[in-house]
């Protein structure tokens, strides 16, 4: 077995690209023989903005309600959806999904962390990314009548533990 996926004659995928079947077409990895695992991913990004913009995020003055309310909701919202927007993603069940913004006004933005949990075969990666994403998205929406120059930047995996990788931590 290697990169989580075995290679027999009832799963021919070559290591590496576990998408993609010994003729390389597109196929969903069979994750059926792997045991249920406790997983945890969290990823990060950054939206950034004018001051006034985040003034009025802080305040809660941006006319289309509260934005860290809105984007949190929605990020967990998104978590729930990721394999019916990621090609080839399994559904999992997730035991939570925690996303937490703040308002960071040296870097004129905010971040945005997702912490997402599950007990499963597979990792929740795409979930937590996901969640980043999509309440990167919302404050993106929700702000741009007063900022068309925002900028959503540097999502990435943090870190993640379970499954046969164990812990990878790539940032504290």
């Amino acid at each position: 077995m290697e990169d989580g996926v075995r290679n027999d004659s009832n799963n021919p995928t070559p290591p590496g690209l576990t998408h993609l079947d010994e003729h390389g077409q597109a196929s969903m990895v069979d994750v059926g023989w792997k045991p249920e695992t406790e997983r945890e991913a969290v990823a990060r990004g950054f939206v950034s903005m004018q001051e006034e913009t985040l003034r009025l995020v802080k305040e809660g003055l941006v006319k289309k309600g509260d934005v860290f309310t809105i984007a949190r909701l929605a990020g967990i919202m998104g978590a729930k959806q990721t394999s019916q927007l990621i090609p080839l993603c399994h559904p999992i069940p997730l035991d939570q999904v925690v996303v937490e913004l703040q308002a960071d006004d040296d870097e004129c933005g905010v971040h945005i962390t997702a912490t997402a949990r599950t007990e499963a075969k597979t990792g929740v990666e795409m979930e937590a990314l996901t969640a980043v994403s999509v309440a990167a998205l919302t404050i993106y929406d929700m702000c741009k009548s007063v900022d068309r120059g925002m900028r959503i930047q540097d999502i990435r995996l943090a870190r993640k533990r379970g499954g046969k990788s164990g812990e990878i931590i790539l940032e504290e």
